[in-house]
């Protein structure tokens, strides 16, 4: 992860004890293309290693000498995607969030689980021992539930790892307390994500702002609104939910995105349109048909109540926000409700895959229209700068960047690194 975006996994070692920060899946190949993230997901250890993709960590994966722990940031691939391949006997510090996140995506995306026999819950604000380091985590404001910055203290010697993090989401104050809690305190290294060094961030809305888009476009809307987005976006679900309700349409989940809304019910200031009357929830196709061959599971049962088929949204569809994704439009008959408005709230790269140009074909068929609105859950760059300030560390440690030597344009004490290369604090 030292000149990638994605793929982060950082050894931090003291005189007796080791941990490990990520165990990420790489998001792009040496080329720069995108990896298929789901043939990935299906390769082997062996398979992966021999593509260059398993870190070479010692003890992590195979051999003697295991790390003490590993600590997870957040549930996304390129943080997590390598946790099934390496020893089970290594445990895993991670907030309650992110083991949830990972049980939703386990359950409906054919993604990992954190094992129950390996995960160490760690609490925000709350130093845990792990040999001769302490670890204090703080929660950061990112775009999926549960993230955590981490402090490393070992020998008098003293580590912040960012993960990832934002400072135009909802939740300004992670970030804010962050610099306050440490405020006085001397960082020997900043290890900081960089993502939009490189990138030209003008356009960038805050996820306020982008609320009130999507509201605008709802309201305005004539026929079905598609929503598409990643369901463990907290902060673009809640937006979402906000925009049916003041729109006075039903919104419709699809079973992943009602299992989350199960699962994080108390741990954030989200309504559950579910349990308010305001929500339905669709079981697509593709998921009936893996019911029949797999049986169904008790996440499915809990939303049988709330079930809607598709012949009552297409009766009425000007009254729904529906949850859509690409796979779904066979759910329609390759067809959609005419005017029908498709709002793509996630990274637009996305877009250009084939499934989702055949959305846009439809659309065009139905005088329907496509509009993408989204905003990151990466700092941007000016706030890359100011975060980095306010931090005021020894040395600077670019991580999660393509460009991290851009770092070097505004302070003078980064350390540029290598993949496999050792940094001595």
């Amino acid at each position: 992860g030292s000149k990638e975006v994605g793929g982060n996994c950082i050894q931090v070692q003291s005189e007796s004890t080791r941990i490990i920060l990520d165990v990420g899946m790489p998001l792009f190949d040496q080329r720069g293309q995108a990896h298929d993230g789901f043939t990935l997901g299906r390769m082997t250890a062996e398979e992966l290693e021999a593509k260059g993709i398993i870190p070479k960590v010692r003890g992590l994966f195979t051999g003697d000498d295991s790390p003490d722990a590993i600590l997870l940031s957040h549930a996304h691939l390129d943080h997590v995607g390598l946790l099934k391949h390496t020893k089970p006997s290594i445990p895993v510090y991670a907030s309650k969030g992110t083991s949830k996140m990972m049980l939703a995506g386990s359950v409906y995306a054919n993604q990992q689980r954190l094992p129950r026999d390996r995960f160490r819950e760690i609490e925000p604000k709350q130093a845990v021992t792990i040999g001769d380091m302490t670890v204090t985590a703080f929660p950061v404001d990112h775009s999926i539930h549960g993230c955590l910055a981490f402090l490393i203290e070992a020998n008098s010697k003293r580590i912040f790892y960012t993960g990832d993090l934002r400072l135009h989401g909802r939740r300004q104050e992670d970030h804010k307390q962050i610099i306050s809690v440490l405020d006085g305190t001397k960082l020997d290294a900043l290890v900081m994500e960089g993502t939009h060094f490189g990138f030209d961030n003008g356009n960038e809305v805050t996820e306020g702002g982008l609320e009130a888009e999507i509201i605008g476009h709802v309201k305005a809307a004539r026929s079905l609104v598609l929503a598409s987005f990643s369901p463990q976006n907290i902060d673009r679900l809640r937006s979402f939910i906000h925009a049916a309700k003041e729109s006075g349409r039903t919104f419709v989940a699809d079973a992943y995105t009602a299992f989350v809304l199960h699962l994080i019910s108390g741990d954030a200031v989200l309504e559950n349109p579910l349990k308010t009357g305001r929500g339905r929830v669709y079981f697509p196709v593709n998921l009936k048909e893996k019911i029949k061959r797999r049986g169904t599971n008790r996440a499915n049962e809990i939303f049988r109540d709330s079930e809607i088929d598709m012949t009552e949204i297409l009766d009425k569809p000007e009254t729904y926000v529906m949850v859509f994704r690409s796979s779904m439009l066979v759910d329609f008959g390759g067809k959609l409700p005419s005017e029908t408005h498709c709002l793509y709230s996630t990274w637009h790269g996305y877009s250009d895959r084939p499934d989702w140009q055949a959305v846009n074909n439809a659309l065009d068929e139905a005088n329907g229209q496509f509009t993408h609105m989204h905003t990151s859950g990466h700092a941007l760059a000016s706030d890359i700068v100011e975060f980095t300030k306010a931090m005021n560390a020894k040395a600077i440690i670019p991580i999660h960047s393509f460009e991290p030597e851009k770092f070097q344009e505004h302070f003078d004490n980064v350390v540029l690194s290598k993949d496999g290369q050792s940094i001595v604090i």
